[in-house]
């Protein structure tokens, strides 16, 4: 969707591989005609506090989309599968509270080799890219929203 702007929430757990996320993720914006402009980002110190930013960005007027970054590792206890919760129903309830799309972009993996395959583009030496899949996403659900309202062709990207 052209002109759209999105906001993106980045946990600093693991910033090697949410960073490249976020790369990633601007640069399909850029691509997509849309942006992620300084501004709009937001570093928070893990995915548990994910939810609370995405929904000071999802309430401003001039934010049309969340994209929220993150990377939770299965550890000894059972702490990931609570985060992993917490930020889960979290972004579900701000997206829709808010009315706008949350992107939901914490990676819940065993290791940090299924991770860095899952975050990070080929050129970054990883396989899935999921920064580019969150931007297309976050289009699409622009266009799916629009296409609801009535306001568009919901055209896919």
């Amino acid at each position: 969707m052209p002109g759209a702007r999105v906001a993106v929430v980045v946990s600093e757990f693991h910033a090697e591989l949410t960073n490249g996320m976020l790369q990633s993720a601007k640069v399909q914006l850029e691509n997509l005609q849309a942006s992620a402009p300084e501004e709009l980002i937001a570093w928070v110190p893990g995915s548990f506090e994910l939810p609370l930013v995405a929904r000071r960005f999802a309430r401003r007027k001039d934010v049309d989309a969340v994209i929220c970054l993150g990377l939770v590792l299965k550890g000894e206890t059972s702490h990931d599968y609570w985060v992993s919760q917490g930020a889960t129903t979290g972004l579900m309830q701000v997206s829709l509270e808010c009315d706008k799309p949350i992107l939901f972009g914490v990676l819940t993996c065993n290791t940090l080799d299924q991770a860095r395959a899952r975050a990070l583009s080929p050129e970054q030496g990883g396989e899935q890219d999921k920064g580019r899949e969150l931007a297309r996403g976050a289009i699409a659900a622009l266009h799916a929203l629009a296409r609801a309202d009535g306001t568009s062709e919901g055209i896919r990207t």
